[in-house]
């Protein structure tokens, strides 16, 4: 069905085109002359625009729906299809890459976890300062609640620094059932070994050339590129620690997941405490 704006387009392309009078441009293009005079009296909601405008800016990676869980938490009463209407006015649509249509094959996935603390999933994320300096990101969440448990910049990050990074949460949380991990050399060495077996924690490597097999953490790692590292020039290696841990504080306790019902990873958590599991 064809929208009335878009038939007044039409209608006035033929009257000034061709030169038909208003009546038979109306007619030409299936327009009611009513329609054509037709004015709206909506009145623009120039509070909700005006806030919808700056969250858009200061969250650029956001869409509509997330957008709408930030308003609707402001106090606005407005519900999404309002939203997606005046975020599409506005031209703040997103606009994502085309990808590659993959070949499906034979996927290993472990099951969902049930509770906090039951799976850790952990990745490295590389970036570059302003100066040429090339670091990299420990990354570890938990499957469960989406949290990010530990975000370790630094140029040089190994086996010995993964287990520090990993006792240090452990001692905050608590010991996790199972790590998942990519077979990389800093998580198929030594030092990582030597944690899992001191604290009775299984590892479970994925698939060489299937990081679909760690999709938590590659999740997380595209949120964390999308959101955080694509969005600042950084200035030097503290700058880029002290961005990153920023982000990890409004990752947690403020930006919506939507697997989670809108809820923030630090609420889920809260929500299901009763199902901690400690293996210490």
């Amino acid at each position: 069905m064809v929208k009335p704006a878009a038939l007044r387009q039409a209608a006035g392309l033929v009257t000034a085109e061709v030169g038909l009078s208003q009546r038979r441009a109306c007619r030409v293009v299936g327009l009611a002359r009513s329609s054509w005079h037709y004015q709206s009296h909506r009145r623009v909601p120039t509070e909700l625009l005006t806030r919808l405008r700056a969250l858009a800016t200061k969250r650029p990676r956001f869409g509509y729906r997330r957008l709408h869980v930030l308003l609707r938490r402001e106090g606005h009463t407005v519900n999404h299809k309002r939203v997606y209407r005046l975020y599409r006015e506005e031209g703040l649509s997103l606009r994502r890459k085309a990808r590659k249509r993959l070949t499906s094959g034979v996927r290993t996935l472990l099951p969902a976890p049930s509770r906090p603390n039951e799976r850790w999933s952990m990745d490295f994320v590389s970036e570059v300062t302003a100066q040429g300096r090339r670091f990299r990101v420990f990354t570890l969440v938990d499957d469960f609640t989406r949290e990010a448990l530990a975000l370790v910049v630094d140029t040089s990050l190994g086996g010995a620094r993964v287990a520090r990074a990993l006792e240090l949460v452990a001692a905050e949380r608590g010991i996790p059932q199972l790590v998942v991990t990519d077979n990389g050399p800093e998580f198929s060495g030594r030092a990582l070994d030597t944690w899992c077996y001191q604290h009775g924690v299984k590892h479970h490597f994925i698939r060489p050339g299937k990081p679909v097999e760690n999709a938590y953490i590659e999740s997380f790692n595209g949120r964390l590129r999308d959101e955080c590292l694509n969005q600042h020039w950084f200035l030097s290696l503290e700058d880029a620690r002290r961005l990153i841990a920023e982000w990890q504080v409004d990752y947690n306790d403020v930006r919506p997941h939507s697997s989670l019902d809108g809820r923030t990873p630090t609420e889920y958590a809260a929500a299901n405490r009763g199902l901690s599991l400690n293996v210490a």
